[in-house]
């Protein structure tokens, strides 16, 4: 507990509702960032490791995402946010790559849910920094938390803090098995390796 007894916040990254979706289902364990207009310095960079996952909606396009995935997104207006936001899931950032060839960026069109088109944009965007490609294993919170949604919840930055216990960040049912998770993440370092220039 901190001077005013109460519990230290707990680290989150946001992401688009649709991508915590389908990394909750075992669908993708891999996001993708450039970095947020807000980030600091205006560079994206890993501050935890182990992060509760806070679903966005206002960004989400539906042109942007794989036919599968924009059929399942209602876009919303820039500003637009629920009263409250759902917490189902936390997840522990096992592995981080930092992509800089397209060959790379193209190689990876299987493993997540973006629209080749938008990964082209992403990639471009700010060309002297890299694509950072995070691996992640996700976890099933036991209840589902419920947050009224804060101003500071805002804003294009990928961290924030929620006032929840970090005693949630503890290995409970993972959406993977060991062996699933570790054969996702061998295919997709492979593709890396591969492609990436030496």
């Amino acid at each position: 507990m901190n001077a005013i007894n109460q519990p230290l916040p707990t680290p989150a990254l946001k992401e688009w509702a649709i991508a915590i979706q389908a990394l909750s289902q075992g669908e993708t364990i891999m996001l993708l960032r450039k970095g947020g207009i807000h980030e600091e310095a205006g560079r994206f960079s890993v501050e935890h490791s182990r992060v509760l996952l806070y679903p966005t909606y206002e960004h989400q396009k539906p042109h942007l995402l794989k036919p599968a995935y924009a059929k399942r997104v209602i876009a919303v207006e820039s500003g637009w946010h629920p009263e409250a936001i759902a917490i189902h899931t936390w997840a522990e950032i096992t592995h981080i790559f930092q992509v800089s060839a397209a060959e790379t960026v193209a190689a990876l069109h299987p493993f997540h849910i973006w629209h080749e088109q938008f990964m082209v944009e992403r990639f471009n965007w700010k060309p002297r920094q890299p694509l950072y490609v995070l691996l992640l294993r996700v976890y099933r919170l036991p209840e589902v938390k419920l947050l009224a949604f804060q101003a500071a919840y805002g804003r294009c930055k990928s961290w924030i803090d929620l006032p929840l216990e970090r005693s949630l960040l503890q290995p409970t049912q993972p959406v993977l098995d060991d062996g699933q998770y570790s054969q996702q993440v061998a295919a997709i370092q492979q593709q890396i390796e591969h492609n990436q220039p030496r």
